[in-house]
């Protein structure tokens, strides 16, 4: 085991995508208690792509914004209507509103982002201009 010097940006510098979770470390601590669905990013060639675990969320529970190269997720998980009479063991299921910001590079076409949820997954693609793809430079 190698110690190392805690460094509060390292987040930050390691994934500039993620704006939200800085602020939220910053402010609040490494805490869970407000729900946050888990992501993923992920680059290719030709796009970014945000997976977004939402499951038992509804399509029209979820928003997606861009504005100001900020891709913003967010929907509320609505609690299931309990039975009268049940006593719970155990209530681990969490519910309520969420919100994830990340900041996009700026070489993207805001108007061919497109989105699908399957599977209590969301799939964000942000798909990249042709100037910023890569090119084969030929050596003389």
């Amino acid at each position: 085991m190698s110690l190392v010097k805690y460094n509060p940006l390292r987040n930050l510098m390691t994934n500039a995508f993620d704006v939200d979770r800085f602020f939220d470390d910053f402010w609040f601590g490494d805490t869970d208690s407000v729900w946050s669905p888990t992501v993923d990013i992920a680059e290719n060639e030709n796009s970014y792509e945000i997976k977004v675990d939402v499951p038992g969320m509804k399509k029209k529970d979820l928003n997606i914004s861009f504005k100001d190269n900020v891709l913003t997720l967010s929907g509320e998980k609505k609690e299931e209507k309990e039975d009268k009479g049940k006593n719970f063991f155990r209530k681990e299921r969490v519910y309520g509103k969420f919100q994830r910001s990340f900041r996009i590079p700026q070489d993207i076409d805001p108007e061919k982002i497109k989105a699908k949820y399957e599977d209590g997954v969301l799939t964000v693609e942000v798909p990249k201009t042709e100037s910023t793809k890569a090119k084969e430079i030929a050596i003389n």
